[in-house]
C-alpha cells in the first residue's frame, strides 16, 4: 500500500523539518510505504535546501513565492497524481504528528468499511491540550454555522474538516477530483470535504489526537486601531478575510447565509469595535 504524502512550505524551515522528522518516525503497519511531495514556495530561510539535505527521498519542488497554502498543495498534489498510490495524506507543515497516527487514519479508514471516506485527523495544542484542528458538524445544513466535533475512543462522522492532517483516499479523487482552483489560501480543505459529502462520500474523524499543531490565527478582523485602507486591505487578502473567495464558498455551500455574511464581513471592517464588543 502507497500514501503519497502532500505538503508545501513557505519560510518554515525549522517547523518542516520537525514535521518530517514526526513523519519518518511513524511505525508504519506492514507493507505500507510513504513516498513524500513538497513544494516550497520560494522560502527565504533554505527550506527547499535544507529538505534535500535531511530528507533526500522527499520529492521538493520549486514554487512561484506567491501560491499560498491552496496553491502550493495543489501544485504537490498534482506532481503526486503522476504516481500510483492508494491514498494521498494531507498534512501541514506545521504539524508534528504523534506516535502511530499514521496506523489510526488507515485503521479508520478501512475498519468495516464498503466505500471510501476522508478521515480527518485532530490535533492538539501541546500547551493547552485542546483541540485545534480537525473536523466540524454542521448546526444545520442550510446556514454556515458549525461545532466542533472530536472523538477519543471511536471514529465519528463530521460534515467539513481542516486538512492539517487528511486522508483522502484514491478513489475519492476520482470522483471529485483535488483541491479547487479559485481559492487562493484558506477554504479549500473546507470546500473539498463539504463537496465531498454532496457526492455522497463520508467523511470522519480519527479517534483521539493525531498530532500536534498550534492554531495562531487569532483574530480574524483587524482592530479599530488600525486604519481603513489596511481593514480593506486585509479584507481582501488571501491571508485575510479573502472577501471574493469566502463569498463564493457562501453562495456554493450555504446561500442562504449570504446576506448575514455580506453584512459580518463589512462590519468587521467598518467598525471593528462594534465585532468585537459583539463578541466578547
Amino acid at each position: 500500500m502507497t500514501i503519497a504524502v502532500l505538503l508545501t512550505t513557505f519560510n518554515r524551515k525549522q517547523k518542516t523539518l520537525a514535521c518530517l522528522e514526526s513523519l519518518k518516525k511513524q511505525d508504519l503497519p506492514e507493507n505500507v510505504v510513504l513516498k513524500i511531495f513538497l513544494t516550497d514556495d520560494a522560502s527565504r530561510d533554505g527550506t527547499a535546501s535544507a529538505v534535500k539535505e535531511m530528507f533526500p527521498d522527499v520529492n521538493v519542488y520549486a514554487g512561484t513565492g506567491d501560491l499560498y497554502w491552496a496553491g502550493g498543495m495543489r501544485q504537490t498534489w498534482r506532481k503526486a497524481l503522476s504516481i500510483d498510490t492508494d491514498y494521498y495524506l494531507l498534512l501541514n507543515d506545521d504539524t508534528t504528528f504523534f506516535p502511530g497516527a499514521i496506523s489510526t487514519l488507515l485503521k479508520t479508514s478501512l475498519d468495516k468499511r464498503s466505500e471510501p471516506a476522508i478521515i480527518i485527523g485532530s490535533t492538539c495544542d501541546e500547551n493547552s491540550g485542546s483541540v485545534s484542528y480537525g473536523g466540524w458538524k454542521l448546526s444545520s445544513k442550510l446556514f454556515w454555522k458549525s461545532t466542533r466535533i472530536h472523538a477519543d475512543t471511536d471514529a465519528a462522522e463530521c460534515d467539513f474538516g481542516n486538512a492539517n492532517i487528511m486522508l483522502v483516499p484514491k478513489a475519492v479523487v476520482e470522483k471529485i477530483g483535488i483541491l479547487a482552483d479559485h481559492f487562493t489560501h484558506s477554504l479549500a480543505d473546507y470546500d473539498y470535504t463539504l463537496r465531498a459529502k454532496k457526492a455522497g462520500i463520508e467523511v470522519k474523524v480519527a479517534p483521539g489526537f493525531l498530532g500536534s499543531c498550534v492554531d495562531d490565527h487569532g483574530n480574524n478582523w483587524k482592530s479599530q486601531n488600525s486604519t481603513l485602507k489596511e481593514r480593506i486591505s486585509y479584507l481582501k487578502s488571501p491571508k485575510g478575510l479573502a472577501y471574493k473567495e469566502y463569498m463564493r464558498f457562501i453562495q456554493d455551500h450555504f446561500p442562504l447565509s449570504y446576506p448575514t455574511a455580506f453584512v459580518k464581513l463589512w462590519m468587521k471592517t467598518f467598525f471593528p469595535v462594534i465585532w468585537e464588543s459583539f463578541k466578547k
